[in-house]
């Protein structure tokens, strides 16, 4: 009796953990399926006109291939920015972020969170005391953060606001160096060169339309989380960053210049 005991305890374990060592394939199946079901629908929505030899190539990149500096992206961020000559002419920003090092984040940004969003640039998000450690003319291509996280412009939506609140205690102090590459509010296609960017600094400079647009859009009040932050302190922008706010501003522009060949083309 005790050794058939024995037996059927054996049979059922084995039973047990080949039920449950199945039950995790199915699982494994199943997300992996449900992970490519998503990779396709978003492929979907981008690529118009592609052939369906292109998409099916596309769909299987994505699902094959590594991509480690995108799923390095920690952070998704969204404000506003303006040009740094001309303050009228103001775009939404979706910043992803990967906090690279202690002392700086860089961020891609796009024009939405949707599939088809256009990259429209990049930002570098460094320490106060990395910032100051930037030479004169280099500290003007900088921005300051203290105004866009205390007046809530800057969300970090669908996380808890508890947590956006500790996030932001640290970034309120950093700088950022934005350029964007795709003039969005103007034209429908990258045209020209990078173009540098700045951020708001006081009440009264942002559009309360494009504002209150985004708002309604990420289902968030700026109001209340400018309420919800108002313990947070907030130093002052350091010297030599919002250049512009001296009158006199910074941007890129194109211009010829002698080429240069190495030694290999000389040969």
């Amino acid at each position: 009796m005790a050794g058939h005991d024995r037996m059927t305890e054996c049979a059922c374990g084995t039973r047990t953990r080949g039920a449950f060592g199945w039950g995790v394939m199915a699982g494994l199946v199943a997300a992996g399926a449900a992970w490519i079901g998503r990779k396709g629908a978003m492929q979907a929505q981008v690529g118009h006109g592609h052939s369906p030899m292109h998409r099916a190539l596309d769909l299987a990149s994505a699902a094959m291939q590594p991509k480690y500096p995108m799923e390095a992206l920690s952070t998704w961020l969204n404000g506003m920015h303006f040009y740094a000559d001309d303050m009228g002419r103001q775009v939404e920003a979706h910043h992803f972020c990967t906090h690279l090092r202690h002392d700086m984040h860089q961020c891609i940004i796009y024009d939405s969170n949707q599939p088809g969003a256009r990259l429209i640039g990049i930002e570098y998000i460094i320490s106060a005391d990395r910032f100051q450690t930037l030479p004169e003319e280099e500290k003007r291509l900088w921005h300051s953060h203290h105004y866009e996280i205390s007046s809530g412009q800057l969300v970090a939506p669908g996380i808890p606001e508890l947590a956006e609140r500790a996030y932001f205690k640290d970034l309120i102090s950093t700088y950022g160096k934005t350029f964007h590459s795709w003039q969005v509010d103007r034209d429908d296609f990258p045209y020209g060169i990078p173009q540098l960017m700045m951020g708001f600094t006081a009440d009264g400079q942002i559009d309360p339309a494009k504002l209150e647009a985004r708002d309604r859009r990420l289902g968030i009040s700026w109001r209340q989380r400018r309420a919800a932050r108002a313990a947070i302190p907030v130093p002052p922008p350091l010297p030599g960053a919002n250049a512009w706010q001296s009158g006199r501003s910074q941007q890129t522009m194109l211009r010829e210049v002698d080429f240069a060949a190495g030694a290999s083309a000389r040969d």
